[in-house]
This record gives structure tokens, sequence and C-alpha cells, in this order.
């Protein structure tokens, strides 16, 4: 008897069972529920495209704003230009005490680094390290050879008028070890050709010397005259420190001589 009553409620159970999936069936089938579905469907690529978008822009963002290439200015003040690969300066920063107040007294962020160039040579703030016995070192350091001649070639015609001025390039290697050193590009470079002709002299001698008190030393160690000259023009292969670098220096007065 007790048997028969199971077998019976769970006919029952079992009836009811079938008529919910029956109704879930139904309802999965009705229009509304299928225009749902749709809807929801018609998320996924807009979706898609937002992050598509927002990967898009953060990688915009990320190209302006990071340096393809440095400028270094050395004088007293060395101060550095971070130019992207539009030709925008995007970030300015002083090497010493002297560069850190003429980056603050010059804005000239977000300029082509031609027209930043200019504004900076220009200014009252630099006009005290200009003197005619001043030496200023303008170097274009970058990762592409090739801009970094046009970009050389640019700086050179911005400083044509200025006296004492050499300009030259280098690989973005020797901008990486300079910054290790805690100098920046260029007294980093005067600092090897230095340290070449007298082992002794550690970064830190460098960080407070002037760029003329560097190319006097220099001179005097070996055996010239000037560390400087009228005019000179070249590319020199450079060794383990220098990597390839572009020399040149034009323009009126004295321009040093490139390693």
């Amino acid at each position: 008897m007790h048997d028969k009553i199971r077998a019976a409620f769970g006919e029952i159970h079992a009836e009811e069972d079938l008529k919910a999936q029956t109704r879930a069936y139904l309802a999965r089938q009705a229009p509304g529920h299928r225009r749902r579905i749709s809807g929801r469907m018609r998320l996924v690529p807009a979706l898609a495209c937002f992050l598509l978008v927002l990967l898009a822009g953060w990688g915009g963002y990320h190209t302006y704003f990071t340096p393809s290439a440095i400028i270094s200015i050395d004088v007293n003040p060395s101060l550095e230009l971070g130019v992207n690969r539009f030709d925008k300066v995007v970030s300015v920063e002083g090497y010493n005490e002297d560069g850190a107040a003429l980056a603050t007294a010059v804005d000239v962020k977000y300029m082509d680094y031609a027209q930043a160039l200019v504004r900076i040579l220009d200014s009252d703030a630099f006009a005290p390290y200009t003197s005619e016995q001043a030496s200023v070192s303008i170097a274009v350091f970058g990762s592409d050879e090739q801009k970094s001649s046009e970009m050389l070639s640019q700086v050179e015609a911005c400083t044509a008028g200025y006296t004492n001025t050499h300009c030259y390039a280098d690989t973005m290697e020797v901008a990486s070890a300079a910054h290790a050193a805690g100098l920046s590009c260029g007294k980093y470079r005067a600092y090897l050709e230095l340290h070449e002709l007298d082992p002794s002299v550690t970064p830190a001698d460098i960080q407070g010397m002037t760029m003329r008190e560097i190319r006097d030393r220099i001179a005097a160690l070996s055996g010239s005259s000037d560390a400087v000259q009228t005019q000179g023009t070249g590319v020199s292969a450079g060794n383990g420190h220098h990597g390839r670098g572009m020399g040149n220096g034009r323009g009126k007065g004295h321009h040093a001589q490139e390693p």
C-alpha cells in the first residue's frame, strides 16, 4: 500500500516538473524575452568598440607624452627638453640648480622644439650665461639616427647667430647612461671626454663645473691651447661610451670641437 502511495505522489511530482519545464520553454520563446536577449547581444559589439576607443586613446596619450628625443642645453645651467615624435616639447627638466631655475623662468612646454630653443636662448633668464667666456653645448640625443640628424640641422640653424656654441648628436643609450650618473646628457658627454684624459674625474666633479671650466681642463690636459675651434663638422663613430655621434659646430664665434 505504501509503495502505491509513493508511486502516485511521484507521478504528481513528475507532472509538476514537466509543467514547470514547459512554462519555462514557452517563456523563452516569447517575443519579449527574445528582444531582451537580442538587446543584450547588441551591447556586446558596442562595448567592444568602446574598449577599442579607450585603448586607442590611451595609446595616443602615451605616444604624445613620451619623449623620443632629448635636447640637452648645457652652459652652467644644465637643462633638458624632452621632445616627442611630433616635435613638441613634452618635458623640461633642470639637472642642476641653475637649470631648474631656467626651467621655471622660461615656459616652453608643448612648443615646437625649434621655437622652444630660440625662446630659451633669447630669454632674460639665459642672458647671464652668454658672455664671451661662456661655452654653450646643445646636443640632440635620439634613437633614430636620421631623425636625430634632422633635428641637429634644425638646432644648428637656430643657433647660427649665437657665439661660443657647439652642437652635436648622440644616441639614447648615452642619454640613459648620463641619467644613471645623475648628469644631463651634454655634461655627461663632456665628462666622458675629460675622463679619458683624467680617469680620476668623477660625475660628481663634473656636476659642479661649468662647460667652460670643463673645456678649459680638457684643453690643458690634451696640450691644446684651447678646446674650441672656429668651425667643425663631421661624424664620429665614437667608442663604447659614445655610441655613434654626429658632431657639428657652426655659427659665429668659437664652437667647441666635438670629441
